[in-house]
């Protein structure tokens, strides 16, 4: 078996190093006032990124086949498990949406799971119809079913972030795989419609489109947080105020370890943060499309592509939301953010990805 792609391997290991600092720095202050414990995250986020990292390993060396052999199996589970965590009694509510299965302290999040598993069910429904991929009824359709599905238990919980990234990457793959584009025109304004009506449907989202547009009409409330993060990006200038060094992770910014991390590295690594951040990630999405271009099997050049629209999205969603630039939708920053479930989901990917690069 030859060796895996040894860059990406190492860039994504540098990024969760990098991430486990930064989470210990942009938590200890919340940690310690809430649990007594200023190393409570940091304990966590590294036995989160030891797990992941066991499993990275351990995918890197299985052969991907595998997964178009087994990924209706896959996907079934996950359907499954969407469907249990929206009983009450099994799936725990946190933050207002019924979206964990909790295990003691600590949380697992089906809709991370759904997003590979769907990834890599639609890499395999899209090889064995490439022929029909031009017949929108026959070849796109029936995915489309199951795709909508998916996101309809995943907007129930309700988490639309997530639902919109996992819809955005079935969609990046349909291109790909050579659907006319007049079909991305149509399906662009019926998800408008859609959205429209998702946002219209529910105050709560109404209220985060006002706060996007005009966040200081409500500072104390429903701007609070994006009025924070600017405020932790804003005085960061060149070089940042230092590591540990942040002002808004003292009880302004709310629990700025989870999707707002990007305002805090901003805030003490100032546009070098964002620069080193910025490095990770294109590096990290160069490599895997890379690894798509060179693979001459269809199925794994569709599923890193999968794996590279999905985390491309997820990023510009995140640094969207953590700028203002859009509404805020409590999406997690892949590799930096805390959280087991999106740590260890993304870190098997890379896995995936890695055991791809062994065969090109």
């Amino acid at each position: 078996m030859r060796k895996f792609d040894r860059k990406l391997f190492v860039l994504v290991i540098s990024i969760c190093l990098f991430g486990i600092l930064m989470i210990y720095s942009s938590s200890y202050v919340w940690s310690l006032y809430k649990y007594n414990d200023s190393f409570r995250f940091l304990k966590l986020q590294s036995f989160f990124f030891v797990i992941g990292l066991l499993l990275m390993i351990i995918v890197s060396k299985i052969d991907y086949h595998i997964y178009y052999k087994k990924s209706n199996l896959f996907f079934l589970i996950c359907f499954i498990m969407l469907i249990l965590v929206l009983v009450p009694g099994i799936g725990q509510i946190r933050n207002g949406s019924r979206s964990w299965f909790g295990f003691g302290g600590l949380g697992v999040q089906p809709s991370e799971f759904m997003k590979l598993s769907l990834i890599i069910f639609s890499s395999k429904y899209l090889v064995n119809n490439i022929k029909d991929v031009k017949n929108i009824k026959r070849g796109v359709l029936p995915l489309l079913i199951i795709v909508i599905l998916s996101f309809l238990l995943i907007m129930l919980e309700p988490d639309l972030g997530s639902g919109v990234i996992l819809l955005v990457s079935i969609v990046g793959l349909l291109f790909v795989s050579g659907v006319n584009l007049s079909f991305f025109v149509k399906i662009g304004l019926v998800g408008l419609l859609g959205l429209s009506i998702l946002i219209i449907s529910a105050p709560y989202r109404i209220n985060r489109i006002t706060a996007f547009l005009d966040p200081w009409r409500d500072p104390l409330g429903t701007g609070f947080q994006s009025i924070q993060s600017l405020y932790a990006i804003g005085p960061g200038g060149l070089f940042g105020m230092g590591l540990f060094n942040s002002i808004q992770k003292h009880f302004y910014l709310p629990e700025p370890q989870t999707d707002f991390i990007f305002s805090i590295i901003s805030e003490e690594f100032g546009f070098l943060g964002i620069i080193i951040v910025s490095f990770f990630f294109i590096s990290i999405i160069y490599r895997i499309i890379r690894i798509a271009l060179l693979c001459d099997e269809l199925f794994p050049k569709l599923l890193s592509f999968g794996i590279a629209f999905q985390l491309s999205f997820q990023i510009l969603l995140n640094l969207g939301v953590v700028t203002s630039l859009l509404p805020v939708t409590g999406v997690t920053l892949p590799f930096l953010s805390y959280g087991g479930s999106s740590l260890i989901i993304t870190m098997v990917s890379m896995g995936i990805v890695l055991n791809i690069s062994r065969n090109v």
